[in-house]
């Protein structure tokens, strides 16, 4: 392993992450993970601007190394290492406060990864928490676990308002929300002492304008998602780390959101986006029926206001954030308005939704999977219509919530052995051994008859359930059969 730490003299290999400067105090420090990701550079930035130490992890490639360089500063450690190795994460551990695991594969290149992404997402997660195990005071590091709404999947209206506890489940094709989904059972169900996992939302960030990918047409117009500027998530992962951050925090799974001004529906996000690229009619840019109808996800939240209420991050309006995005952009991103629509929509979208993993690209190949999954059939498809009957989409805005089969209104500590028999019910299946605790691991048995492990907090607070079937995302209609819990979301 080599070091390639800011300060003078510093040594060529060691076994530990080595002081930063003899002569400096130590500052409190945290593990970065994902340092050269989009998130990651702008959480580093503001990680430096408050003072905090920092131990990044990077792979030793040109690029990451010519990215890394950027944000040199004294406080800053910068380690060679995949994550995917047990030895650089243990390495990176041994002297840390906090561990910030933004790192990972994340779509569409996860999409197109899927072993890599497993390795990298579910095997850093497991290589995190054993290290922190593996301390002598592993209460003595609090690691902090990004997550994604993509864990909930679709959620098309009427169903658009979500909260922790509802069903995971996820997208088909979604190879990323499912590590994600493993990776959250992983770190809540470690038994580690100070834990709290996040998930994240959509985050606005200057790479989004000039995305082009079949990811593209993948959202519904009629879904939503609420939203959250990069500038503003990487102000919440500097307050995780301070000292003082509430005890609340720790132990439980948030979601991350930029609150009501954020809360767009597809189609509105679409128009801002085009908008601030110049473009008075964003529809000659696409044909509707370009654009899938279902199996995306993002929802509005009924609880993201308690993480801001912790932990203080939002400071950004919508429209604040997309100019200041729109800024950074290159002149031809800045200006695509300006160039014939036609010539877009021949030679940029409309190629896009012909790609491999687009949704024209299944319509054309008769790939039946795919054509059910983005519209539910190609019948449902050809009667999708043209522009001259679009109805601008117009979901409720008033907060709903599902029934999370227990009553919610116990503590955790109250939770008696028929709680765990009645959420386990609605969800088809039933508790095989009596729990010690909450938050300990016991065996649950599902409809299908698979038998898993997982603690009562992880079933009743987390919204998990089987491991297996929810891997199994093109059979969610026949598992909500027998499943009341799952059922309640495969609507719209």
């Amino acid at each position: 392993m080599k070091n390639v730490d800011t300060h003078a003299g510093a040594p060529d290999a060691y076994t530990t992450v080595p002081p930063l400067n003899p002569d400096r105090p130590r500052n409190r420090r945290i593990f970065l993970t994902g340092a050269t990701g989009a998130w990651g550079r702008m959480a580093l930035a503001h990680l430096r601007d408050a003072g905090l130490d920092v131990v990044a992890l990077v792979l030793p490639t040109p690029g990451d190394r010519a990215v890394i360089e950027q944000q040199r500063w004294p406080g800053l450690t910068i380690v060679e290492g995949d994550l995917t190795d047990p030895a650089p994460v243990a390495r990176c551990v041994a002297d840390v406060d906090v561990v910030l695991h933004v790192g990972a594969m994340v779509s569409p290149l996860a999409d197109t990864n899927p072993g890599l992404t497993r390795r990298v997402n579910i095997g850093s997660m497991r290589n995190i928490v054993d290290a922190v195990a593996a301390l002598p005071d592993p209460g003595s590091v609090a690691v902090i676990g990004i997550g994604s709404v993509a864990e909930t999947g679709s959620r098309n209206p009427p169903v658009h308002w979500g909260r922790i506890g509802d069903p995971v489940r996820v997208s088909q094709f979604d190879e990323y929300g499912q590590t994600k989904v493993a990776a959250e059972r992983i770190l809540v169900d470690s038994g580690l002492p100070r834990w709290t996992w996040l998930r994240q939302t959509g985050i606005l960030h200057p790479g989004m304008l000039a995305i082009r990918d079949p990811i593209m047409t993948h959202p519904p117009f009629e879904a939503v998602m609420e939203w959250v500027s990069d500038a503003d998530a990487a102000r919440l992962l500097v307050g995780l780390c301070q000292p003082d951050v509430p005890e609340e925090l720790w132990g439980h799974i948030w979601n991350i959101g930029g609150g009501e001004n954020w809360r767009l529906t597809n189609w509105e996000f679409q128009v801002a986006i085009g908008g601030s690229l110049g473009v008075r009619d964003v529809r000659r840019w696409y044909d509707r029926s370009w654009f899938a109808t279902r199996n995306f996800h993002g929802q509005w939240y009924t609880d993201s206001d308690a993480l801001n209420d912790l932990v203080p991050f939002r400071t950004e309006m919508f429209a604040d954030a997309l100019a200041r995005v729109h800024a950074l952009q290159s002149f031809a991103v800045r200006n695509a308005g300006r160039v014939p629509s036609w010539i877009i929509k021949k030679y940029v979208m409309g190629p896009q939704t012909r790609a491999p993993r687009g949704t024209m690209h299944a319509i054309e190949t008769g790939h039946e999977e795919g054509i059910r999954a983005h519209f539910g059939s190609r019948e449902a498809w050809e009667a999708i219509g043209g522009w001259d009957d679009f109805v601008v989409p117009n979901p409720s805005r008033t907060p709903a919530y599902l029934d999370h089969g227990y009553d919610e209104s116990k503590p955790e500590t109250a939770w008696t052995h028929a709680d765990l028999v009645g959420a386990a019910t609605f969800r088809g299946g039933s508790p095989v051994t009596p729990p010690a605790t909450s938050r300990t691991p016991t065996t649950w048995r599902c409809a299908d008859g698979h038998t898993f492990e997982a603690s009562p907090f992880l079933v009743l607070r987390g919204g998990h359930w089987c491991p297996t079937c929810v891997q199994r995302s093109g059979d969610y209609d026949r598992q909500a059969e027998t499943n009341a819990f799952l059922a309640q979301v495969l609507v719209g």
